[in-house]
Formats: C-alpha cells, structure tokens, sequence
C-alpha cells in the first residue's frame, strides 16, 4: 500500500478527470438509491423486510432455509430454489410481488438524483447512458422534478408500450439554410436502461411489455418485470425488454458505432456475474475504464478487479489506482457526494 496523502491526492485527481471526460456511462446499483436510509432498502437488508408478507408459510421457510444456508441474498435463493425451466416459479413471484408492495409504498426525496441527471444530461454526448439495476423510479421521478427528458424504452401516456426503437431516435429540428436543409439537435435526452426491469413494468399476454404507475399494481393476469432469474438470465434477456436492453449494453461497451470509454459504476458491488461479464470482456479494449464506486466490496469481487490496469476502485477502507492499492476515502465512494461531480 502506497503513502496515504499522495496516493488519496492523485486518486481524487484522477477520478475528477475521468468524470469529466467524454463518452461517459453510468452504472446504477442499489448503494446508489439508498440515500443514508431514506432513500430504497440494500440488498442485504430486503429479506428481513418483506419476509412477513410472503402469504404461503412453507415457501417463505425454503427461502429462509436457503439463506441460512449460506445463499448470497434474496436473488441467490431464488435461483437455488429455481427449476430451470421456461416459466417462473412461485417463489420468484411472491418475492416480486412483496417487494413491490414494499417500494411503492416509498417516496425518497429527489434532490440528490435530481442533480444528478441534471448534470450529466448538460454533457457533451449525444445521448449519456445510465444502466441500472435497481427497481426503483428514483432516477425517472427526479427527472421529471427537474426537467429532464429521459428515455426508458416506453411510449405512450398510460399503460405505455416497450418499443426499443426509440433509443435510436434523435430529437431536433430541420432548418432551411443556405446549404440547404439542416438537421439541428434540440434535446440529448438521457438513456435510462433497467437491465432488471423495474416498478410498473410488466407482460401482459395479449398487450406484450408495458409501463404503468410506479405506485400502482399490475392488471390481473399480468406479470411485473421484475427480479429475473440469475441462472436463467442468459435464455430470459433473449425474450423482451431483456433482449433489447441487454443488448444496447453489451453494445455500449464493445462493438457499436460509438462505445463508450468509461463506465461509472456506483453502489454496486458486483455479486451479478452476467453484469460482470459484459464488464469484464470490455475492459480488453485499451481505450475502456472502470470506475467502481461502492461503500465496500467483497473480498472475492476486490480481489478480481482492484489488480486491473484500467480498473479504478473507490471504497472506504481501501482503493485501488490502476493496480496499485491504497487508503480507502472517506466519502468519494458515496452517491451524495458523486451526484455533485459528475
């Protein structure tokens, strides 16, 4: 480990130049909607707060035993308890459906993300990219709060339909000049992209993907679009939303027209494998970095990325500069302090 003032000093440097620069993605985990306890539940802290209102005793029981037998969270006990096959088990829908009775009852305050998007979408970039894997709305409530047009996949006013198409539409006017006719850009809305589904979103079989209310339930007969299964995710992201959005993400970081150089992870602590993944086979270009902002990381995940060359990690009790490892920072890990910097 390297001197604390010098390597802390660089560190900051180095991180304000990287969020400054262009072509910029953002990577949205739940340490990111957590907002000191007012804002979304950790993952950690869910089952203690829905495990009540799972109505069938003995399925609320083998979750519980697969947790206490050493399953890495609610969606690691879902995935054990998963048979495999085409459809969904009970378990993965009495979990969904408990947790969103738990988030839509919730109404975080939107400053912090309101600043967020506020200052990312005065970027540069045609279209700035935030891919998120929490259900939440924060990030869609705080730009409506401010103003910001975000693009999620959705059309439409009430019951919106998913159409993945408009994430190719560009906003703007034509002018006659003396050239000719000009296309002029008007608006860079943001892309928000929820690789894990979300609060209002849900299949309905005759009406396909849909987006309701975030504090309203589905219609009956649907089923909310969210919690996918871990094991099974590669075969689910073949089916919509999944397949575009995943898509547009592996995109994003390898072989599309404009990739982006930098992906901005914050309040995630990699225990998702088919996230780390598509990370990890970017980060074989030389001119692709990670950023990696997150209270604390396993020792497993900091082992895997902290020695990467193009890998900068930011952690309370420690961090790691292109390979090399130092002090953690006391708040540059933090969604409140990042919101402000970006």
């Amino acid at each position: 480990m390297v001197a604390a003032f010098g390597f802390t000093t660089e560190l900051e440097a180095k991180v304000a130049q990287q969020l400054k620069s262009q072509r910029v993605g953002y990577l949205l985990g739940a340490g990111s909607s957590y907002l000191n306890g007012n804002g979304y539940p950790l993952a950690f802290q869910l089952w203690d707060l829905i495990k009540d209102s799972i109505t069938d005793p003995s399925k609320r029981d083998d979750i519980q035993a697969k947790l206490n037998s050493g399953a890495n969270g609610i969606e690691s006990a879902l995935d054990l308890l998963d048979d495999g096959g085409a459809i969904d088990t009970p378990y993965r829908h009495l979990v969904t459906d408990a947790l969103a009775e738990l988030f839509m009852s919730k109404t975080p305050p939107l400053e912090l993300h309101g600043e967020f998007v506020r200052r990312i979408a005065g970027h540069a970039d045609p279209s700035v990219k935030v891919f998120s894997l929490n259900y939440d709305p924060l990030i869609e409530r705080a730009s409506a709060h401010v103003r910001v047009r975000v693009i999620d996949g959705y059309l439409g006013a009430e019951h919106s339909y998913f159409d993945p198409a408009v994430f190719e539409e560009r906003i703007g006017r034509i002018r006659g000049t003396h050239k000719g006719k000009q296309f002029d850009e008007t608006v860079k809305p943001i892309h928000l992209l929820k690789l894990h589904g979300s609060l209002g979103w849900y299949e309905c079989p005759t009406h396909g993907v849909r987006r309701r209310g975030y504090d309203v339930g589905p219609p009956a007969g649907t089923k909310r679009l969210m919690v996918p299964p871990q094991r099974r995710k590669a075969a689910d992201t073949m089916n919509p939303p999944y397949s575009a959005l995943w898509s547009i993400f592996r995109g994003c970081l390898a072989h599309n027209a404009a990739p982006i150089n930098r992906l901005v992870c914050i309040g995630y602590g990699f225990a998702d494998e088919h996230v780390n993944a598509v990370i990890e086979a970017a980060l074989a270009r030389t001119d692709f970095t990670v950023l990696i902002f997150t209270k604390a990381l396993s020792a497993t995940a900091w082992n895997r990325w902290s020695p990467k060359a193009n890998v900068i990690v930011v952690t309370e009790t420690q961090c790691s500069l292109k390979g090399t490892t130092g002090p953690g920072h006391t708040d540059l890990w933090s969604f409140e302090r990042l919101a402000k910097e970006v």
